[in-house]
């Protein structure tokens, strides 16, 4: 069997220009598990309502942070992906969950290469609902429908595993050197409190009343509350970060549903509140930077923080395509065809 490698992100609409960002958002919105409501309702909340409001204040977001040449999330991965196939010896291939740069496409261009073994990556630390569960689905059933002869395995949630935590680690050490700061937030994308009650695969685990995501469970494979709190507390280790001068919060909230707490937005007033004058913040929900880290953060953020009071906002980039996190998913890939290897013998 020849293998490849697909990379997953989320996409990007294809350009700043509401028409494209109206028909992005309605893909990834009425994906039932980001909005995980009835047909009915996610069609009333949606096209009823959303794509009739939301658009023209989105485009206007994304022309805040769109570059020369292109979406900045799409550019990033691109990078990630050329710098990885130096590499390794096998076809890498990306695709975005949504948009034009369609799973499918990702496939298709692995296959006419010969590849009948896929190594999915999902390019997300934390399991979620939302995020890596929609595109293992959506890879399966693409699979089925066009590519039945190929198989497809994937990479795990990568939150808490030591090389990951370290890259994260010494990319947030080496932007913040010299950096004068009073509080490091480690700012997580929100999902509404039910995902997390329906990815609990014990079924009564998951109750997030400030204990279960500390109490060992086999939950905790699907939690994406815990993983976040366990990359906080890892990275948190690793930089030997003293109690009370970080946190962690959630952000990208939408509706009117209870969504995981506390939110960012609220966090970055209340800490300007408490007399912080200096803050950092990174993301790690996400590898590639985009709309939320590079709007919502850097702009949004830093406009919240600067109207408290506050003295200097600095933001750590995300991973994007750093060399050392190029050769940690090298790494993973070599790690995979090996153990493939010796199971196909």
């Amino acid at each position: 069997m020849k293998k490849g490698i697909l990379l997953v992100n989320l996409g990007s609409p294809d350009s700043p220009n509401p028409k494209d960002v109206k028909r992005y958002l309605g893909e990834f919105l009425m994906d039932e598990r980001v909005i995980d409501v009835p047909l009915w309702a996610r069609n009333l909340l949606v096209k009823g309502i959303i794509l009739n409001t939301r658009p023209k204040a989105s485009a206007a977001a994304y022309q805040k942070i769109w570059w020369e040449e292109g979406s900045p999330l799409i550019v990033l991965s691109e990078r990630l992906k050329d710098k990885v196939q130096n590499k390794v010896d096998f076809p890498v291939a990306l695709a975005m969950r949504y948009g034009s740069m369609t799973i499918k496409n990702g496939l298709q261009e692995l296959v006419d290469k010969g590849v009948d073994e896929v190594f999915l990556i999902p390019l997300y630390p934390q399991f979620a609902m939302a995020t890596t569960e929609t595109i293992l689905v959506l890879a399966e059933e693409v699979r089925k429908q066009h590519f039945p002869d190929i198989k497809i395995s994937d990479l795990p949630a990568f939150y808490n595993r030591p090389e990951y935590i370290e890259v994260l680690s010494n990319s947030i050490k080496r932007h913040l050197e010299g950096k004068d700061f009073d509080h490091l937030l480690f700012s997580y994308h929100g999902v509404p409190e039910r995902h997390i009650r329906k990815s609990d695969i014990t079924k009564s685990h998951c109750k997030i009343d400030g204990s279960c995501c500390k109490t060992p469970s086999s939950a905790h494979d699907f939690c994406y509350r815990h993983q976040c709190f366990e990359v906080t507390r890892l990275v948190a280790e690793k930089l030997n970060l003293e109690d009370g001068t970080y946190s962690t919060s959630f952000q990208s909230r939408l509706g009117f549903d209870p969504w995981l707490q506390p939110y960012t937005d609220r966090t970055i007033e209340r800490l300007g509140k408490d007399g912080i004058k200096n803050m950092a913040i990174v993301t790690p929900a996400f590898v590639s930077d985009c709309l939320e880290t590079l709007e919502e953060i850097a702009m949004e953020g830093q406009e919240i923080f600067h109207e408290i009071g506050g003295n200097e906002f600095t933001t750590v980039p995300c991973l994007n395509d750093d060399d050392a996190w190029v050769r940690v998913i090298a790494d993973w890939i070599n790690e995979w065809a090996i153990a493939e290897t010796v199971l196909s013998e």
